[in-house]
């Protein structure tokens, strides 16, 4: 996978609701934000890893759905982290009580909260 970091922090300051309307504008792009707030272009996933990542997924579901434990996310759930970066991981879990603590609003954008699992 290919990344190419862009700082605009020169020439704007990106808020967390613009990253997210810029996200929301152009979702054909994949983009993560860095603690320093510039911005990452991700490029999609080869043949080999977009399987490999489905799998992980398909397994992760199912063993969620049995246990019932937590909530599961796939590669385009953005997080925006305590450290202020915002980042999409391949796959991602969080246990059921910090999910419900989040706010409808929190739950709908980009979820303040780091999962318990990567």
């Amino acid at each position: 996978m290919i990344a190419v970091t862009i700082n605009f922090n020169s020439i704007a300051q990106i808020t967390d609701d613009k990253f997210y309307e810029l996200c929301r504008e152009n979702p054909d792009v994949k983009f993560e934000r860095n603690t320093k707030g510039e911005i990452i272009v991700l490029s999609p996933t080869g043949g080999e890893t977009g399987n490999c990542n489905s799998e992980i997924n398909a397994d992760f579901g199912i063993w969620n759905r049995q246990t019932q434990l937590g909530i599961c996310f796939d590669s385009s759930t953005c997080f925006k982290l305590p450290s202020g970066a915002n980042r999409s991981p391949d796959v991602s879990w969080i246990k059921k009580s910090r999910w419900d603590a989040l706010t409808p609003e929190q739950k709908q954008k980009f979820p303040p909260i780091a999962p318990d699992f990567v």
